[in-house]
């Protein structure tokens, strides 16, 4: 009996499994309808599904969260970033900051799976030019700027940073995994 050498054995089990996975036995159905999305590619908030919570601040002053929850109903997707928040008024918009000091991990998310991230804000006063009317809030996810998920606010005004001009006083978490 001849035995191969260990390059030679190596070789030949290596070809024998490549061609095992080429069988196609309709296992790799799934990948083929996928095939037109790059498998890192950025999630699309048109294959999210979005359910909306909140903690709303009670009065003035106090501290508010509004937590958004996403549900992948596409291909496995990625979020690089940060989500993008704007808070609108009846005359104005302004931009919602990440959470400082706080690094965008890069999160994974198979069909199915879940994540979330939070507002922050601070409540204002009602009728304050001290505060931002705000009536709906509208994210977009990294990398898909063009679709924005828009909601209605019915958490009150939003306090400003530095007076009558100033920005809200809210910001973004990251992307937070949920569940295993």
């Amino acid at each position: 009996m001849r035995t191969l050498p260990p390059l030679a054995l190596a070789a030949a089990l290596a070809g024998t499994l490549l061609l095992t996975a080429c069988d196609d036995d309709g296992a790799g159905a799934d990948d083929v309808k996928n095939a037109d999305r790059p498998a890192a590619s950025a999630c699309a908030l048109g294959d999210m599904g979005v359910q909306i919570g909140a903690g709303a601040a009670p009065a003035a002053g106090d501290t508010g969260t509004v937590t958004v929850t996403l549900t992948n109903k596409g291909a496995q997707c990625t979020l690089k970033g940060f989500p993008g928040v704007d808070l609108m008024a009846d005359d104005s918009t302004t931009s919602v900051s990440p959470d400082e000091g706080v690094k965008a991990q890069p999160l994974t998310l198979g069909k199915g799976g879940t994540t979330s991230f939070t507002i922050t804000y601070v409540r204002g006063e009602a009728g304050s030019p001290k505060s931002l009317p705000v009536r709906k809030a509208s994210f977009t996810l990294p990398g898909a700027t063009e679709d924005a998920h828009t909601l209605t606010w019915s958490y009150g005004e939003v306090a400003r940073r530095d007076g009558e001009s100033g920005a809200a006083q809210a910001s973004v978490s990251g992307f937070e995994s949920s569940g295993d």
